[in-house]
């Protein structure tokens, strides 16, 4: 079993004890959501932690818009809940990059892959180079973006 998933069961389990509902309830989701994954597919298996860094990134992510939604519907309870989930999760994921590393790992990987002339047609290449550098690291949208911004003219 992973190590991160038995810390995520340890801390709920303290989460009960300590009657931290909020914290309680967003380690459930997250243990969820994992085990949901583990059964997806033909076959069961167990998750390494970078799978299990992978279901957590995605969750964050969906707490995050969720969070967007309900703020610019004027449901700021919700917006509130959404985010506080979303911290509780980031506890568990890598320290996030920042635009300035995110930039220095696109311009390495544009060189490696020497894309530069090749424009917005090699996005692609690049990022196949680039993902597994920054997964659950940096959010997906924000790399496509800096590549982008830097293989165009």
């Amino acid at each position: 079993m992973s190590e991160l998933k038995d810390r995520l069961r340890n801390d709920l389990t303290t989460a009960i004890k300590a009657r931290d509902q909020m914290r309680s309830s967003t380690l459930r989701m997250v243990l969820s959501a994992i085990t949901n994954a583990e059964v997806a597919g033909k076959e069961a298996r167990e998750l390494s932690d970078d799978d299990v860094i992978g279901v957590l990134s995605t969750e964050s992510k969906k707490r995050r818009e969720a969070a967007t939604a309900f703020s610019d519907a004027g449901r700021g309870e919700l917006a509130d809940k959404e985010t506080a989930e979303a911290a509780v999760i980031a506890e568990y994921l890598p320290e996030q990059l920042d635009a300035a590393a995110i930039a220095e790992l696109v311009t390495a990987a544009i060189e490696q892959t020497d894309a530069a002339d090749e424009g917005a047609r090699a996005m692609g290449k690049v990022m196949g180079v680039v993902q597994p550098q920054v997964r659950g690291r940096a959010d997906g949208a924000a790399v496509a973006a800096e590549v982008r911004r830097q293989l165009e003219p």
